[in-house]
C-alpha cells in the first residue's frame, strides 16, 4: 500500500493513540502490499464482528402471536386495547417493522380508554416523530394544524369522582350549637361558618357536630395542623363559596396536606386540580411531583409525569427525572399513572435503552418494567431486554437469570443469550448443544443457524451459515462470514461477491464498512472512497473498527490518495453512474460534489431522491430537508417543502406548494411536483391529461438529463395508461436517448401491449445488462417470457432480492395449479419467516381455505389484518372463514 500523508488539520486526536488497524497508520512509512499478507495478518485487519443478541421479543411463530393479539383485540374490553396493541408492537420490533411499529402505536393512542394510556402513547408517538417539527411548521403554513401530540389538559380529562356535594350535618341539636366557630392558629383568630366547613369532610363534621368536646367549643385551636392563617382563611372561603380563587402555589400545596388530612375530598381535588394547571417546566413538575404522590393528588401527578413525557429524552439526562421516576413504588406508581405501569416504563425502557443500554438507568427502568409485568408474553418481553442490558454490563449471573426465565416462559430466542454467555465462560460446545436442542424442538429459523455456528468450526461453520441464509436470507452475519472468509484466502472476487449480495438488496452500513476494509486492502483507494462517502451519506456520525475511527477521518485519509475531480467530472461521473443505476456510487459522487461550490439545494434534493430508491427514508428525509435549507431561491424551497409534505402524507399541501412556486416562477422541478402528486393521489381518470400538460410544461423548462429523463418516462407511463402506445414510444426513446435507462421498463411494456413480446424480452434484457442493480428488471422480464424462463428469472430475482414478494406468490401459485398444495404452502411459509407481508399471508391464507384448513386460514387472515386492518379482501376473506370455523 502508498504511505498516507495526510495533512495535519485531518488528524483525530484519537486515531493515533487507539491505532486500531495495523494497515492504517497516520505516521509516515511503507505498508506491504495484500497480496504478501499472510493469512493471519489479513485476519487482523477484517474482522467481523458476532451478530448481536437482540434485545427484542422474537416468537418462533409470529404469525401464531399477531392472530392470538388481533383474536383478542376483536372480543376484549376497551381497557386491554392499549396493552394489546403494545405487544403487538413489540412483535413488529422483532421483525424490524418500523412502519408498522409506529402504526401499532397509533392504534394504541387512537384507543386509549384512559388518560393515562393517551398520555403516554401520545408522548411516545410525539419522541417517535422527533426532528419532523418541521413538517408541523409546513402544515400550519398551509393552514392545517398537526398538533395531535401536543399536551393534554389533563384536569378535564379526568372526571370528578365526587358523589356528593357537601357533607350531611351529624345530630340533631344543629340549631342549639353556636353558628360561628374560631379556629385559633397562633394569635390569629379565623372565625368560620360552623354549618360549612362541616360540610367539607365527615372528620370535621363529627368534630363541630359529633360527640367531641370541640363541638359545644366557640373556639378551637389548630395551631398543630400544619395550617397557616392564610390556608385556613383559603378553606373557610372554599368552604362557602365552593372554589378557589387567586392562591399562590405555595399556599395551595399548604392546604392541599390540609385537605387530605381531613379528608375535605371537594377541597383536596379543587386544589390538585388548580395546582395541576399551573404546572409548565420540568422544575415545577419535579417540585411538584412528591407532593402529588404523599398526598394521592392524581390530576397533579399526571400533569408533572406528561412534563417530563413530553421532554423525552431530554429528561433523562436529569438526575432528579430519573431517581423520582425509579423510586415510585406501587402505590406511588398507581397515582402517577393508574393501572398503565407497564405501558408507562416500556415509553422510558425505550428511549433510556436508546440514550446508552449500559446505563444504570436503562437497567432500573428495566426493572420497574418487570415489576409491572402482568401477563406471560409482557415478561418475556422484560426478561429479553433485561437479559441483554445485563449481557453488556457484564453482570453475567443476573443475565443468565434472566435469559433462563426468558426460556422457561417460552421465548426460544433467548437461548441465544444463554448460549453467549456459555461461551463466554468457556463451554463451546455446551452452547452448541444449546442451540442444537432448541433447533430440534421447533421448526427451525435462520438465527437458529446462525448462531449455532458460532460455536463450530469448518464444513459444519460453513453448513449452518448456508442454512442460516437459506432460512433467511435477510441476515447480513453470513454473507459478511463468508465474504471475510473468501478475502482470507485471497478469493477476491468471491469475496466482493458474497458482500455485493447483501447490499444489491439492503443498504446494510456494516456491509458498506466492510467492503471499504476490502478495497483499503487491495489498494483500491478509488473504491474504497465511494463506499465511506456513501456510509457518511446514511449516517454523517458513523464510526468503523468498532466505533473507534470516525467515517470522516478515514474519508479524509483515503481522499489524499483518489485523483480529485472537477466539477464537470463529477457529473460526468454521476450520469454514467445514475444510467448504470448504481445508487450507492451515485450517492458517493453526489457527497463529494457538495463539497463543491455547486447549488447544494439541487444536489441534496438528488440525494433524497437515491436514498428513497435505497429505502433508506429517514436518511432521505434528512436530504429533503437540508435541499431546503441551501435553496438557491423562494420558489426552489416552495418546491423542497413540496416534496416533504408529499412524502409524509400530506398530499395536497405538498400540491399547494408546487402551485404556490409556479406563480413565483415557472420551473421543472415545481411541473414536475405537481404532476408527480397529482398522477397519485387523484382517481379520476380525467386528470390524465392534466398530468400530461403539467410534464410538457417541465420539459420545456431547463433543467438537466437526469430529471428530464424521469419526465419523459414518467409522460411515457401516463401515455400507456391512456392507451397512446406511440407517444409513450417516443417519451421512452427520447429518455434512452439522454440515458435515463429505467425508460427500457416503459418502452418494453409498450412492445408488450402491441403483442411484441419478444421485444419486450430483448428491451429487459438490455436493462439487465446496463444495470448495476437490476433485481426489478428481471422480474418485470419474468412477464414476457415462457414458464421455464420465468421461473430462472424469478429465482434470479429471489437471489438478487429475497424482500421481492412477487417470485414467492408466482412460484406458489404454479404449485397451487399442479395440485401440489402442501409445497405451495411451503414456498409462502418460507418467505413469511422472515417477512411480514399483507399479499403473502394473504394467499397463503386462501391455500389453506381451498384445502380446507379453516384454522391456519383464520389465523393468517388474522395475522394480515394486524398487518393492515382495513384490507377490505382480507376482511371479507376472514369472514367466509369465520363461517367454516369449528
Amino acid at each position: 500500500m502508498r504511505t498516507f500523508l495526510p495533512s495535519e488539520s485531518c488528524k483525530e486526536a484519537q486515531l493515533n493513540a487507539l491505532n486500531p488497524q495495523s494497515w492504517l497508520q497516520v505516521e509516515r512509512g511503507k505498508l506491504f502490499k495484500f497480496s504478501s499478507q499472510s493469512p493471519s495478518s489479513i485476519e487482523s485487519f477484517i474482522k467481523v464482528p458476532e451478530p448481536p443478541v437482540l434485545p427484542f421479543f422474537k416468537p418462533v411463530d409470529y404469525v401464531e402471536v399477531l392472530a392470538q393479539i388481533h383474536e383478542e383485540l376483536e372480543s376484549c374490553s376497551p381497557q386491554a386495547r392499549s396493552s394489546l396493541y403494545l405487544l403487538q408492537y413489540h412483535v413488529f420490533k422483532g421483525l424490524g417493522e418500523a412502519k408498522l411499529m409506529r402504526r401499532s402505536l397509533q392504534s394504541a393512542w387512537m384507543k386509549s380508554s384512559t388518560t393515562y394510556e393517551k398520555l403516554i402513547f401520545g408522548a411516545w408517538l410525539k419522541y417517535e416523530k422527533q426532528g419532523e417539527e418541521l413538517i408541523s411548521d409546513l402544515l400550519l403554513s398551509c393552514g392545517k394544524c398537526a398538533k395531535e401530540f401536543g399536551p393534554i389538559d389533563i384536569a378535564s380529562e379526568f372526571p370528578s369522582n365526587l358523589h356528593v356535594s357537601s357533607i350531611g350535618v351529624a345530630g340533631t341539636n344543629v340549631n342549639q350549637i353556636l353558628r360561628i366557630v374560631t379556629f385559633w392558629i397562633g394569635d390569629e383568630k379565623i372565625e368560620c361558618d360552623r354549618q360549612k366547613i362541616a360540610g367539607l369532610s365527615e372528620p370535621f363534621n363529627s368534630m363541630l357536630y359529633g360527640c367531641f368536646t370541640e363541638s359545644l367549643r366557640k373556639d378551637i385551636d389548630l395551631s398543630r395542623n400544619n395550617i397557616s392563617p392564610s390556608g385556613m382563611k383559603v378553606v373557610r372561603e372554599f368552604s362557602s363559596t365552593g372554589s378557589l380563587n387567586e392562591v399562590p402555589p405555595k399556599l395551595l400545596l399548604e392546604v392541599l396536606v390540609f385537605a387530605n388530612k381531613f379528608c375535605c375530598e371537594r377541597l383536596k381535588d379543587a386544589c390538585d386540580r388548580k395546582l395541576a394547571s399551573l404546572v409548565s417546566s420540568r422544575q415545577d413538575a419535579l417540585e411538584l411531583l412528591e407532593y402529588s404522590l404523599e398526598e394521592n393528588a392524581p390530576v397533579l401527578a399526571a400533569s408533572c409525569l406528561q412534563v417530563f413525557l413530553h421532554d423525552l429524552p431530554d429528561c433523562l439526562n436529569d438526575d432528579q427525572v430519573v431517581q423520582l421516576l425509579c423510586n415510585a413504588n406501587m402505590q406511588h406508581r398507581s397515582i402517577m399513572v393508574g393501572q398503565s405501569s407497564f405501558s408507562l416504563y416500556c415509553l422510558l425502557s425505550e428511549v433510556s435503552m436508546n440514550l446508552d443500554p449500559r446505563s444504570d438507568k436503562t437497567a432500573l427502568f428495566l426493572e420497574r418494567l418487570l415489576e409491572c409485568a402482568e401477563t406471560n408474553r409482557q415478561r418475556m418481553v422484560v426478561y429479553q431486554q433485561l437479559g441483554c442490558v445485563r449481557l453488556m454490563r457484564k453482570e453475567y449471573d443476573e443475565a443468565e437469570k434472566l435469559f433462563e426465565a426468558a426460556l422457561n416462559a417460552g421465548h426460544v430466542y433467548s437461548v441465544v443469550g444463554l448460549a453467549r454467555l456459555g461461551h463466554i465462560r468457556g463451554h463451546k460446545l455446551w452452547s452448541y448443544e444449546k442451540l442444537s436442542s432448541a433447533i430440534s424442538s421447533v421448526n427451525p429459523l435462520g438465527w437458529m443457524y446462525q448462531e449455532r455456528s458460532l460455536y463450530c468450526e469448518g464444513e459444519k461453520r460453513r453448513g449452518d451459515l448456508e442454512k442460516a441464509t437459506e432460512l433467511d436470507p435477510t441476515l447480513t452475519y453470513p454473507y459478511m462470514y463468508r465474504a471475510a472468509s473468501f478475502m482470507k484466502m485471497q478469493n477476491i472476487q468471491d469475496a466482493l461477491a458474497e458482500v455485493n449480495r447483501v447490499l444489491g438488496f439492503k443498504l446494510a452500513l456494516e456491509c458498506l464498512e466492510l467492503r471499504f476494509c476490502f478495497y483499503l486492502a487491495l489498494e483500491d483507494y478509488e473504491a474504497a472512497l465511494s463506499d465511506v462517502q456513501a456510509i457518511l451519506t446514511l449516517s454523517p456520525e458513523y464510526r468503523l473498527f468498532e466505533g473507534k475511527v470516525a467515517a470522516f477521518q478515514l474519508r479524509t485519509l483515503v481522499r489524499e490518495h483518489v485523483e480529485n475531480w472537477t466539477t464537470a467530472d463529477c457529473w460526468l461521473q454521476l450520469y454514467d453512474r445514475w444510467s448504470s443505476v448504481d445508487d450507492i456510487g451515485s450517492l458517493s459522487v453526489i457527497y463529494q460534489m457538495l463539497e463543491s461550490d455547486a447549488a447544494k439545494g439541487v444536489l441534496y434534493f438528488r440525494q433524497s431522491l437515491l436514498l428513497l430508491r435505497l429505502n433508506c427514508p429517514e436518511a432521505a428525509m434528512r436530504s429533503l430537508q437540508l435541499a431546503r435549507q441551501h435553496a438557491s431561491s423562494e420558489h426552489e424551497r416552495l418546491v423542497y417543502e413540496g416534496w416533504i409534505l408529499y412524502d409524509t402524507g400530506h398530499c395536497e399541501e405538498g400540491l399547494q406548494k408546487a402551485e404556490d412556486s409556479i406563480s413565483l416562477k415557472r420551473s421543472f422541478e415545481a411541473y414536475f411536483l405537481k404532476a408527480y402528486a397529482l398522477a397519485d393521489s387523484s382517481q379520476d381518470p380525467s386528470c390524465s391529461s392534466t398530468v400530461v400538460s403539467l410534464l410538457e410544461d417541465a420539459l420545456k423548462c431547463p433543467s438537466d438529463r437526469l430529471r428530464k429523463g424521469q419526465a419523459l418516462n414518467n409522460l411515457g407511463s401516463v401515455y400507456v395508461d391512456c392507451g397512446k402506445l406511440d407517444l409513450a414510444a417516443d417519451c421512452y426513446i427520447n429518455a434512452l436517448k439522454i440515458r435515463h435507462t429505467r425508460a427500457h421498463q416503459g418502452l418494453a411494456r409498450v412492445h408488450f401491449l402491441r403483442n411484441e413480446k419478444c421485444a419486450a424480452y430483448e428491451e429487459m434484457t438490455k436493462l439487465i445488462g446496463t444495470a448495476r442493480n437490476n433485481a426489478s428488471a428481471y422480474e418485470k422480464r419474468s412477464e414476457y417470457c415462457e414458464r421455464e424462463l420465468t421461473k430462472a428469472d424469478l429465482e434470479m430475482v429471489t437471489r438478487l432480492d429475497p424482500l421481492r414478494v412477487y417470485p414467492y406468490r408466482y412460484r406458489a401459485a404454479v404449485l397451487m395449479d399442479n395440485h401440489k398444495q402442501k409445497e405451495a404452502i411451503a414456498e409462502l411459509s418460507r418467505a413469511i419467516a422472515f417477512k411480514a407481508d399483507l399479499h403473502l399471508l394473504h394467499l397463503r391464507a386462501a391455500f389453506h381455505e381451498h384445502t380446507g384448513d379453516v384454522l391456519g386460514a383464520l389465523r393468517d387472515c388474522r395475522a394480515a389484518l394486524s398487518v393492515d386492518p382495513n384490507h377490505q379482501e382480507m376482511l371479507e376473506l376472514q369472514s367466509r372463514v369465520n363461517s367454516h370455523e369449528p
